[in-house]
């Protein structure tokens, strides 16, 4: 197949991958009660830890009203928690309960996980090296599309 034809498949499989990958959050999303967006906050939360409501919606690029709606969401499932902050009166802390968190989303990630090992576990080293070159590579490309969207805010 020529190089041409090979990188349209390659664009056309990335967009399925995507377009695949938010239909499966969609639908975890709603086992557990929550959107698939909402869901996928949650693992910035469990990430990045404690942090100011400000913070996350600098994280999410969502607005800080957005981002106080998410939080009464996750509050109201008892996911997360309001916390002054120590040093600052004024600033509230969102506090991740994780074994909540991890109770809650590992029954439906759990055999995707083994299965997502057991796939990169079928690939030699080289090929190792090609996909994690891939995905910095890409993530490098996104990340620059999301400042540059951001400056024309």
């Amino acid at each position: 197949m020529p190089v041409k034809e090979k990188i349209i498949n390659l664009r056309k499989l990335s967009q399925l991958y995507a377009y695949t990958s938010i239909q499966m959050h969609e639908s975890i999303g709603r086992k557990i009660g929550l959107t698939g967006t909402d869901h996928k906050y949650l693992g910035f939360l469990i990430q990045k830890g404690q942090m100011t409501a400000g913070e996350l919606a600098l994280l999410t690029g969502l607005t800080t009203g957005s981002v106080t709606g998410l939080i009464d969401r996750f509050e109201n499932k008892k996911l997360v928690k309001r916390q002054p902050d120590k040093t600052d009166r004024r600033k509230i802390i969102i506090v991740p309960n994780i074994d909540r968190i991890t109770k809650l989303v590992t029954p439906f990630y759990s055999n995707y996980q083994n299965k997502t090992h057991d796939l990169f576990v079928s690939f030699n080293s080289d090929e190792l090296n090609i996909l994690e070159k891939y995905f910095h590579k890409a993530l490098e490309l996104m990340n620059k599309e999301i400042e540059k969207v951001n400056e024309k805010q």
